[in-house]
């Protein structure tokens, strides 16, 4: 199988972007993976035997001026941080609504194939929840973006995978998560805990390889 696909991902250093990464360096059929990052990947976390990793270092605040890179195949979006990481609202907005809204927009104007992103388990534009308040607009607002080729918004619950920080409260959610998980299913089974790599597949089985592959 020829690896003639592209993928550009931003937030490659968060849980499911690293997990995403990971995947996309040992698939057959990439050719090339450019991560647009904040500072300076650590190769040794980032197995590439095929050497088609090109991490770039940019400012997110001048997200539009690196519109170029958004000329790959697949575009993945992983952004995403807490309030209190952000430290505001409107700091947790710029994150987690303005940049990946500007991607969206980039990704159309570089007429990439597809458009995926991390959204969340109960975004709603209604919600009194802030964050699925800002998850549901951002759903609302790229969804509605004519043009914009297979986007698909990806709905993870908690999720499971090893942290660089210690979040004393989300281990307690986690360890309480698995233990009522046997008891979640039907409608209720979307809110089942899932593993960073668990979501990073499913990512990439949202891309559509067939219109490349027929052409082998």
């Amino acid at each position: 199988m020829k690896n003639i696909n592209t993928a550009l991902v931003l937030g490659a250093t968060g849980l499911v972007g690293k997990a995403l990464v990971t995947q996309l360096l040992s698939d057959s059929r990439y050719c090339k993976v450019t991560c647009l990052v904040r500072k300076p990947l650590k190769h040794c976390d980032y197995p590439d035997p095929k050497g088609i990793l090109e991490p770039i270092v940019i400012d997110f605040d001048a997200l539009q001026d690196y519109q170029g890179y958004f000329n790959a195949d697949h575009i993945y979006v992983c952004l995403g941080t807490t309030i209190k990481h952000a430290k505001s609202r409107a700091a947790f907005r710029k994150v987690d609504f303005e940049y990946v809204h500007i991607a969206a927009q980039l990704a159309r104007a570089q007429k990439a194939k597809s458009f995926v992103w991390i959204s969340s388990v109960g975004a709603n534009a209604k919600s009194k929840s802030f964050y699925l308040r800002v998850k549901g607009e951002l759903e609302n607002a790229i969804l509605n973006l004519s043009g914009l080729q297979q986007p698909s918004a990806v709905r993870p619950s908690l999720l499971l995978g090893e942290r660089p920080e210690t979040r004393f409260a989300e281990r307690i959610g986690i360890v309480f998560a698995k233990l009522i998980s046997p008891l979640l299913f039907g409608r209720w089974a979307k809110y089942k805990p899932v593993s960073a790599r668990q979501v990073a597949a499913h990512m990439i089985t949202l891309q559509d390889f067939s219109a490349k592959e027929s052409a082998k």
